[in-house]
Order: structure tokens, then sequence, then C-alpha cells
């Protein structure tokens, strides 16, 4: 067997499992004034999208001391890239009665 073959097949086997992950975006429809599904679970990196199927505004709003707010409008649609790991209850300011959650994994 050649040896440069060997190293050839070697080094292209590792590059082949060397292929970096890619981000999911999870998707959170916003109809009738419900985000659904009400909780998800993502990774850092991951990117949550809402869908806002109301004739209304909404927003997606961190509770506490996370620093984030989504406005989505009627009909279209609003994105967050998740930053760190960890749980995050949000609301929309609108209408404090929705509520939803993120559960962030590193």
């Amino acid at each position: 067997m050649n040896p440069g073959w060997t190293f050839s097949v070697a080094f292209a086997l590792a590059g082949a499992m060397s292929v970096p992950v890619h981000a999911a975006t999870i998707q959170v429809t916003i109809d009738k004034l419900v985000y659904t599904p009400a909780e998800v679970t993502a990774k850092v990196g991951d990117t949550i999208e809402w869908i806002n199927k109301d004739i209304l505004a909404h927003t997606a709003t961190a509770k506490a001391g996370d620093k984030w707010n989504v406005v989505i409008a009627p009909a279209k649609t609003g994105r967050l890239v998740l930053k760190q790991a960890g749980t995050v209850d949000y609301f929309c300011q609108y209408h404090p009665n929705m509520k939803g959650r993120i559960v962030v994994t590193p």
C-alpha cells in the first residue's frame, strides 16, 4: 500500500468528521394571543423565530435580568439569536398574559 495514499485517506476522513455543527432555527407561532409552543429548548447560537399570525403587534420580552425585546408586527416575523445558556421566561409587553419560556443549553 502506498503510504501517501494512506495519509490522504486518513486526512480526508478526519476532515469529514470535523464538519461544523449548524445552528438551528426554532419557530414559535403567535396566534390568538398565545405563543405556541409555550416552552422550547434550544442551544446557544440557535435562533428563535416568532411568527405573528395575529392582526395585533406583539413582543417577546425577556423577564428579570435578561436584556432582550423583540417587536413582532402583525403578520410578520421576529428573530433572536441566543447568546447564553439558561432559562429565560418572556412575555408580550402589550398583552402581559402571553407568556413563554426558552431553555437554552450550552
